[in-house]
């Protein structure tokens, strides 16, 4: 008789009280272990329910295959080819298994690049959306375009406000006493020019040559570093300075200490100058402005206006010292007028 689960003769026969099946001891009871039912019926069984039988010790009859060296060697054969198969099955799980896992690991890469890109946007748009509040107040915005007029085309403009034919906005010019005192500024400085000799306290080139760096102060916080322009304050000793990262920064020489980032043009700052002790300073950028800043007493400036009546790039301004009249030359062809902290485009010209 042979086990119901291998087919071969046990050597510890036992069998089943409620199915009367006959199975090898240690194979039923590791079923038995694992599943608790009878491997044939599927009925449940438990170890009281198999009855071990006694029988007489016999020697195992020799297979067939194993009766002869042809037959064993058919034996062998077939046990190596199920190895091989078992092999090569083994084999191709484990490449399956490494292109999904190849595939997991791509996505999540994928997934981080991505979530880190839509931080690094998030974080710049929250703060252009604080630099704009900051600079633009939303009462002051409320006031001043409720108490303007409506054009035909739903714009709203100021009252004395008047307009080309192409729509742009006309500037008042320069008036005639202005131009006059343009005029004896410029013989002025003429003949002051052509009068004036080297100082005595300007160092002469040995010594420039003896200078050694003392300090160096990294004023960019982004990778786009480098200065375009730089003015100097010597009455309060600062430094303002044009950045490629589109932010200009005021620096304390004697401290060493940033005082104020100005951040609000698109591209580069390629012009900026201090108007008066400090109290106003002026940038230019590519990206075709110039914005005036205000100071206030704890140190922070605050942009007033932004003047975009340039189509290039404005590169470079310049201060022109007029008596009992503030002006100002940006871009070379521009003149704006600095009034009582306020300024507004005097003219355009080319």
């Amino acid at each position: 008789m042979n086990c119901s689960i291998s087919g071969e003769v046990p050597e510890e026969p036992v069998v089943s009280k409620s199915s009367g099946l006959l199975f090898e001891k240690r194979l039923i009871e590791r079923h038995i272990a694992d599943y608790g039912k009878c491997p044939v019926t599927g009925e449940p069984l438990t170890l009281d329910d198999i009855v071990p039988i006694k029988t007489g010790k016999i020697v195992k009859p020799r297979p067939v295959q194993a009766a002869s060296i042809p037959g064993m060697l058919g034996m062998f054969q077939n046990e190596w080819d199920g190895l091989m198969l078992s092999n090569f099955a083994l084999e191709q799980q484990l490449h399956t298994a490494r292109q999904e896992l190849s595939h997991a690991l791509y996505q999540h890469d994928a997934a981080c690049r991505v979530i880190a890109r839509l931080k690094k946007e998030r974080d710049e748009a929250r703060s252009i959306l604080a630099q704009a509040e900051r600079q633009f107040p939303i009462s002051t915005t409320n006031d001043a375009t409720a108490n303007a007029p409506v054009h035909s085309n739903g714009k709203r403009a100021a009252d004395d406000e008047e307009l080309a034919p192409n729509a742009k906005k006309l500037h008042p010019g320069i008036s005639s006493s202005i131009i006059s005192e343009l005029t004896e500024c410029n013989a002025a400085l003429s003949q002051q020019r052509k009068k004036r000799q080297i100082p005595a306290t300007l160092a002469p080139i040995d010594a420039i040559e003896t200078y050694t760096q003392i300090s160096s102060h990294p004023l960019n916080k982004t990778n786009r570093q480098g200065i375009i322009s730089l003015d100097i304050l010597y009455s309060k000793d600062l430094i303002a300075t044009g950045n490629i990262d589109t932010n200009a920064v005021i620096f304390d020489r004697p401290s060493g200490q940033v005082l104020a980032s100005l951040s609000g043009h698109s591209k580069k700052v390629t012009s900026v100058k201090f108007v008066g002790q400090g109290e106003s300073i002026i940038t230019g950028s590519a990206d075709k402005t110039v914005r005036l800043w205000k100071g206030s007493d704890d140190g922070h400036y605050t942009c007033r206006q932004i003047l975009k009546d340039h189509s290039a790039e404005a590169s470079k301004s310049n201060p022109i010292a007029v008596p009992n009249f503030s002006l100002f030359l940006v871009c070379l062809f521009t003149f704006v007028s600095l009034s009582l902290g306020y300024y507004t485009p005097v003219k355009m010209s080319r």
